[in-house]
């Protein structure tokens, strides 16, 4: 798709992120969707705050997105997330059709502050682990901030989400 990585949308991710830490929504996800030069949602996981085990900072964005662009076809946008989406995440991009996601940390970097995703991928066998995305580029670009971010949150005392 050609779609170059901007270093100031992820930022934007991790600083949504903190907001959500910080309010004690829920865990160090946060995730910005950009359709051409534009911000059209920004949300952080919120499945503390609503008890709602789907209100991941992706599924939220795109929700908001979808709201904000009053339609469902993302295919000209990009999402730039704190964390490589989980498999629930992964599915809910694909139906929206954004085909570029930008991750800042990966499952294992999740995977040691209490987040782990690899049993669900695993559930799902060959669905989806261990085979290339068809619709989706996912590209990390590991930034410090994040590094920062998953540390603070897991230092904190903290709920599961």
């Amino acid at each position: 798709m050609g779609i170059q990585y901007k270093k100031e949308y992820m930022e934007r991710a991790v600083a949504v992120a903190h907001k959500g830490i910080d309010s004690g929504c829920g865990g160090p996800f946060g995730c910005v969707i950009v359709c051409g030069d534009k911000v059209v949602a920004e949300a952080h996981n919120t499945v503390v705050r609503d008890n709602d085990p789907t209100a991941h900072g992706e599924v939220n964005a795109i929700r908001m997105a979808g709201k904000n662009l009053g339609r469902f076809d993302m295919s000209d946008c990009v999402l730039y997330t704190t964390s490589e989406p989980c498999p629930m995440c992964l599915a809910s991009i694909m139906w929206a059709r954004i085909p570029v996601v930008y991750s800042a940390m990966n499952i294992d970097d999740a995977k040691r502050i209490g987040f782990d995703d690899k049993p669900f991928y695993d559930a799902m066998g060959d669905k989806i682990n261990g085979k290339k995305n068809q619709f989706v580029t996912e590209e990390f670009h590991r930034e410090e901030s994040a590094i920062k971010l998953f540390e603070k949150y897991d230092g904190m005392e903290k709920t599961r989400y």
